[in-house]
């Protein structure tokens, strides 16, 4: 019996469930060969995706000792068309008329076609497909599980006590600064600033007045008309938002109005007619950045003032998301 070698070709961002069925498929040849997106071509894409090495290491380390190889693929259309000794390739329902056109192109260089292999999207909870772009959109967790969704918040949850000396460190990186002058921090923030962040998110008036006082207006911006628990005796200029929301927020609590809201301006701000958005809660908003990385896409900068201290830079990426589901989970309805 003559052997078998099955291609697979893709990105393989954020390795996930949906690339695990596709590559058991494949393992039902002798062999298997995967040929992942260069780095030149995954940046055009986007440019959160992640490195060359770590998407194949990621494969690699899945598979363990089974029969799967990891190469770099630099076009569209890879070693399908002329290898003479591969037997299969593995498509999804989307990618199947371009696995037709390369036996067109084999079979136009007298090589025999490829088998397809058709495998079927698995779906995420919301019973849409799992795909990189969507986890790196911040929608879903790599098995397909939603980061947030309205159930959590059908009602107030309260702060537990246990977690408020915890919630007063940082969470971030915290860049020092003179309390009179919070300009220092927050230049220091902005010039650490990933280049391929998709949004800045600033909460508190005083980080946000302090954005703005440099010139940068922040995607979205958070206030509460008080700092360190006290009216806030500043002025802050709120012409350069385009958008405008208001909710309700009791110190010690998330609700569901903050939920909306928040979700409401990170899609305002993305959208093509959109722009930046001003959050202005009555209440508190110093738990507001729990709500924000787990709704927010990949990438997201959230910039908060740590009171006497300076300003903390946090990117949303998968542990930050990680954690700030696990800090909801604890929190309490009363």
């Amino acid at each position: 019996m003559s052997t078998t070698l099955c291609l697979v070709g893709g990105t393989f961002d954020c390795f996930h469930i949906g690339h695990q069925a596709l590559l058991e498929a494949a393992l039902g040849c002798d062999s298997v060969e995967v040929w992942v997106t260069s780095d030149a071509i995954a940046a055009e894409k986007d440019p959160r995706i992640k490195p060359l090495t770590i998407r194949q290491q990621f494969i690699l380390d899945w598979a363990g000792r089974r029969s799967i190889s990891t190469h770099t693929l630099e076009d569209s259309w890879g070693p399908a068309p002329t290898r003479s000794d591969a037997t299969h390739i593995v498509c999804t329902p989307e990618t199947q008329q371009n696995c037709a056109k390369i036996n067109q192109m084999r079979m136009d260089s007298a090589l025999t076609p490829l088998e397809l292999i058709v495998v079927d999207h698995v779906l995420a909870q919301d019973g849409q497909p799992i795909s990189s772009s969507r986890i790196r959109q911040g929608c879903i967790d790599r098995k397909g599980n939603p980061w947030i969704s309205a159930t959590d918040l059908e009602q107030p949850v309260h702060l537990p006590t246990n977690l408020d000396s915890e919630l007063k460190e940082p969470m971030g990186t915290l860049f020092p600064g003179p309390e009179d002058t919070p300009e220092v921090a927050i230049r220091a923030a902005v010039e650490a600033i990933p280049a391929f962040s998709p949004c800045l998110v600033a909460v508190g008036d005083v980080t946000v007045n302090a954005l703005l006082e440099i010139g940068w207006v922040p995607d979205v911006g958070v206030v509460d008309g008080l700092t360190k628990r006290t009216t806030w005796d500043g002025e802050l200029d709120t012409s350069s938002f385009v958008g405008q929301l208001s909710c309700v927020n009791p110190a010690g609590q998330l609700t569901p109005d903050l939920l909306e809201c928040a979700d409401l301006a990170l899609e305002f701000a993305f959208s093509e007619e959109g722009g930046p958005v001003l959050l202005d809660v009555d209440g508190e908003e110093d738990l507001a950045p729990i709500l924000i990385h787990l709704l927010a896409p990949l990438g997201t900068v959230v910039l908060y003032g740590q009171p006497s201290a300076g300003v903390v830079l946090r990117v949303t990426d998968e542990s930050t998301k990680e954690r700030c589901r696990a800090l909801l989970d604890t929190f309490e309805v009363r």
